[in-house]
């Protein structure tokens, strides 16, 4: 049959990897089939396959990009699916970390709230003693039995009685009997009735002082209380557990009896009562502590209150701890009046923190608080020496305490009683063998290189590369040129004197002709910088920075980075400034400006504090230019020096708590 039987088209293969296959069309002729592309196709379509091979590039073309562009896909996908696998890993780990991170707090959270709990199931059981003493249930000496039961077993009490609330008085009465015939005691029972104490009121170093001291005596076994005025201007942030005791406390004053309110709570471990006059309630409503007219009756109200509370109370504590003048009446009140009242196995020590302030008024004013004014206006009592129409309340604390200790960190005991007594030498003299010097200490759970979160880098004498990193980070933070060699200067200043000011004038102009920069930071509520500028203005210089108000982080790190602490005494209970400079290494310099500085300030006198004998040996008799002198010549010496000083202990926990402890202990044993 010579009709086109059929016409058919073979697609194109792509090129790679074989080589390419020409495009024929197959047609049979006359029963005969070609397939050459050499025939000449004779066909009624002929431009078919002319069609077809013109289309053919395009077509090969469109599937090379359709299958790269699958390839494409393909690879995209797998990388989509593994960053869904990673970001759900991720997501795992995440949520993995959180929980561990919230298991963590909630761990942080019941470490410390372990502590807590049992300091408040402490008190908790302390006042359900008070609470059996004012039922009639114990008398007042087995009342002490059992508060000094309390105190040395603090922490086994605490377990065995974890439930105090829900039980009576007469179960828990029956438990603690039980319980003393296991356990012996130790330790005593110390109460301070004072006007200051950190955080709820500062004023002067008496806050520091009692609350440090009370904390070192509680870390070494002994039960610490406070009893204070329920002041209106109280910080009370600081106080665990405040509560109002549902008692009735009446005190003598004026020839009446008046009714107070009783608070107690606990401030870092210590039981402290804070005693609100109903009557008078004005006398703790202001603004200020001290410094009104009538600051006696204020203070004697407070004072014949407390020892009213502590009798009430059925307390039988070995110490009464009392402080200034402000609470020295206690002497005479307690010996006269209060030790008939169950007290014969207390005793009294007085602290002097302010020889100066005495307190001198008229003898009748005595009897405001029950006092016999004939008894005491004598000379060998509480007449004063100078002045003898009036009496000397102060003096009268000296002479009816057990103890007198006299804060002084430089002076000797002779020192002190000859020379810096304000017209109490004569008294002082006669109770010499009762009077005993101890220095000031500062916390050391707060002020340590090596546990100070303030620092960008901790250091302790074993490790110091983290001072030079402190040092970096300070220079740099006040703008100064961040060199290793250059000596650095920190003074830190409450008050400045005209004589401070001269001295600073003196010691800048010398350090200004050497590489030396200077930090002064003045931390009063009133600026000082504006008095410092009288210094300033002069000395404009790239190496003088002038910082005024208080930083906290500021103040640790310019003890850090500083290799000399300029200070205006060694004697510094307030601010502590050379007891923090040598612990974080830097070494404390008397502003002076004769090259003698502090030469021989302390007399050759047995009776001296460590701390005097310390620094008289190292720092206390140089100047700033001999300490800078040996800084540049003698870099090994001064290293010794600066690392023996940071290995020295300084604290509250040191000397000061040891020698109270021992008076404490020579008073109990009188």
């Amino acid at each position: 049959m010579k009709a086109l039987m059929s016409s058919v088209i073979i697609p194109w293969q792509p090129p790679h990897p074989k080589p390419r296959i020409p495009v024929v069309c197959c047609s049979t002729i006359n029963g005969t089939s070609s397939s050459s592309s050499e025939v000449n196709l004779q066909s009624s379509q002929p431009q078919e396959c002319k069609s077809s091979n013109a289309e053919e590039p395009k077509q090969s073309e469109i599937w090379r990009l359709f299958r790269e562009a699958q390839k494409n896909i393909l690879h995209l996908n797998q990388h989509r699916l593994k960053a869904v696998e990673d970001l759900n890993k991720i997501n795992i780990e995440k949520q993995l970390l959180v929980d561990r991170i919230e298991q963590l707090e909630l761990e942080k959270q019941t470490a410390v709230a372990k502590p807590q709990d049992r300091l408040s199931m402490f008190w908790e059981l302390l006042l359900r003693i008070d609470s059996m003493v004012l039922m009639g249930m114990v008398t007042t000496g087995e009342a002490s039995n059992l508060r000094r039961l309390v105190m040395d077993h603090k922490v086994s009490v605490t377990e065995v009685f974890n439930d105090t609330l829900q039980k009576s008085d007469a179960e828990i009465l029956a438990e603690l009997l039980h319980f003393s015939e296991r356990n012996p005691r130790n330790g005593f029972h110390i109460v301070h009735v004072c006007t200051e104490m950190a955080p709820l009121v500062s004023v002067g170093s008496l806050a520091s002082y009692v609350t440090g001291l009370s904390c070192a005596l509680q870390r070494k076994g002994h039960l610490v209380e406070v009893i204070l005025p329920k002041y209106s201007s109280l910080d009370l942030d600081e106080v665990q557990g405040l509560q109002e005791i549902e008692a009735e406390c009446y005190s003598y004053f004026n020839g009446q009896l008046h009714g107070n309110r009783i608070w107690t709570g606990v401030v870092y471990g210590i039981g402290v009562t804070l005693i609100q006059p109903l009557y008078y309630s004005s006398f703790f409503n202001r603004e200020r502590v001290y410094g009104y007219s009538d600051d006696f009756e204020r203070f004697t109200y407070f004072s014949r209150a407390s020892l009213d509370y502590i009798v009430k109370s059925g307390k039988q504590p070995d110490v009464i701890h009392i402080h200034n003048w402000e609470t020295a009446i206690i002497g005479p009140l307690f010996w006269d009046i209060i030790v008939k009242q169950g007290l014969e196995g207390t005793r009294v020590l007085l602290t002097c923190h302010d020889l100066n302030s005495q307190c001198l008024e008229p003898p009748e004013k005595l009897a405001l608080c029950g006092l016999d004014p004939a008894r005491l206006h004598r000379p060998d009592r509480l007449q004063d020496t100078t002045k003898a129409h009036l009496v000397n309340v102060l003096k009268g604390g000296v002479v009816y305490s057990n103890k007198v200790v006299i804060m002084s960190s430089i002076r000797s005991k002779g020192r002190v009683i000859h020379s810096l007594s304000h017209g109490l030498d004569h008294t002082l003299n006669i109770h010499k063998n009762k009077v005993v010097i101890a220095p000031c200490g500062f916390d050391n759970s707060t002020w340590d290189p090596s546990t100070d979160n303030f620092l960008p880098q901790q250091y302790s004498v074993k490790d110091m590369k983290g001072k030079a990193v402190c040092k970096a980070a300070l220079q740099q933070h006040l703008g100064l040129s961040e060199h290793a060699s250059t000596i650095l200067v920190g003074c830190i200043f409450s008050e400045v004197s005209d004589v401070d000011l001269e001295n600073l004038r003196a010691v800048f102009l010398k350090a200004r002709r050497i590489d030396v920069q200077f930090i002064i930071k003045g931390i009063s509520k009133i600026s000082i910088v504006n008095k410092l500028g009288l210094v300033h203005e002069p000395l404009k210089d790239k190496n003088v920075r002038f910082i005024d108000g208080h930083d906290e982080k500021q103040s640790h790190l310019i003890f850090a980075g500083s290799d000399i602490i300029l200070c205006q005494s060694f004697h510094d209970p307030v601010l502590q400034v050379p007891l923090k400079a040598l612990k974080y290494g830097a070494a404390p310099i008397a502003v002076n400006s004769n090259d003698d500085g502090f030469r021989n300030f302390v007399e050759h006198d047995y009776e001296i504090t460590n701390f005097s004998r310390f620094i008289s040996s190292t720092f206390g008799n140089m100047s700033i230019s001999q300490a800078l002198d040996e800084i540049r010549n003698s870099p090994l010496k001064w290293k010794r020096k600066i690392m023996d000083a940071m290995e020295m202990d300084f604290s509250w926990d040191a000397e000061c708590c040891d020698i109270h402890a021992s008076a404490y202990t020579a008073i109990k044993n009188l």
